[in-house]
């Protein structure tokens, strides 16, 4: 597996005040959701602006600290990785999520007017940043489909590796699954991948929501990308970056895509109300 990268800078306000909860062992937790919005080119080559809201989790004694000094609608810079988690509720019944686990959270100055009131009471931030890069391997072959206007979309999950030492002294590993979409060329040029191949892939994060076909409300956090490289396997030559571009061909970074363009995925409403609640049998 090649060696992991995850990485996520966020450029938001918290959306509301932030929550403090505690581990049974007493080790602090902040909750707090950053938002804020991207401008992105469509297919018609229009921009648009997509609000985001994002899930954000400090643990550790600076969560305190941020918990007393940040409130909602405070612009905030937010540097951590993408953390999947999977657990089993009470009935039994199993679930993951995908959320932004924070390394560094820094209060920043921005003017009030870049400030935007939705229409579930949150706060969001314009001209925001939404930037993520990973490195990992491919769990799976993309499944490429096209919408119904014709736009190519490739989807696959990254398995990114993360290790550190624990408290033990021994060194301990975790793989995350990423779950990428990738669109247009790129999602064309996405499909000659295969299962394991090793990938950096640069991008967005983004949360879709839909109602499945039982009429529940699902939620779901993904990359968009806008560049996909395939790394290359055995020893670089000294010097080279040590990448090609996916399936071969140079690969192009390509719009990210309006949120119509999926037709799987709908819009994004206004309001704190499409982002996922907090789960209360999260474990910590």
């Amino acid at each position: 597996m090649a060696r992991g990268m995850n990485h996520v800078f966020l450029v938001g306000a918290a959306a509301r005040d932030p929550e403090l909860r505690y581990t049974p062992s007493g080790t602090p937790v902040l909750e707090l959701t950053v938002a804020g919005e991207d401008t992105v080119t469509g297919a018609d080559g229009q921009p648009r602006t997509l609000p985001w809201y994002h899930r954000v989790s400090l643990l550790g004694k600076s969560g305190e600290t941020i918990a007393e000094q940040v409130k909602a609608g405070h612009a905030l810079l937010v540097e951590g990785s993408l953390e999947q988690r999977s657990w089993e509720t009470p009935e039994g019944q199993k679930r993951s999520a995908t959320s932004v686990k924070a390394l560094r959270i820094e209060q920043l100055q921005r003017p009030k007017e870049q400030l935007i009131s939705d229409a579930g009471g949150g706060v969001r931030l314009q001209n925001g940043v939404n930037e993520v890069t990973l490195v990992g391997n491919l769990g799976r072959d993309p499944e490429l489909r096209y919408t119904s206007s014709g736009d190519a979309v490739a989807s696959f999950a990254l398995a990114v590796s993360e290790s550190w030492k624990g408290r033990d002294g021994n060194w301990q590993e975790r793989t995350h699954w990423i779950d990428v979409n990738a669109w247009r060329e790129l999602a064309e040029q996405a499909a000659g991948l295969h299962k394991g191949d090793s990938l950096l892939v640069q991008g967005r994060v983004r949360n879709d929501s839909w109602t499945d076909k039982e009429g529940q409300k699902r939620s779901a956090t993904r990359v968009e990308a806008i560049r996909v490289e395939a790394l290359t396997r055995g020893p670089a030559a000294p010097g080279s970056a040590g990448a090609t571009p996916a399936g071969g061909r140079q690969a192009r970074s390509t719009p990210a895509p309006t949120q119509g363009s999926h037709s799987s995925s709908p819009d994004i409403e206004d309001g704190l109300q499409d982002f996922p609640p907090p789960e209360d049998d999260l474990p910590f």
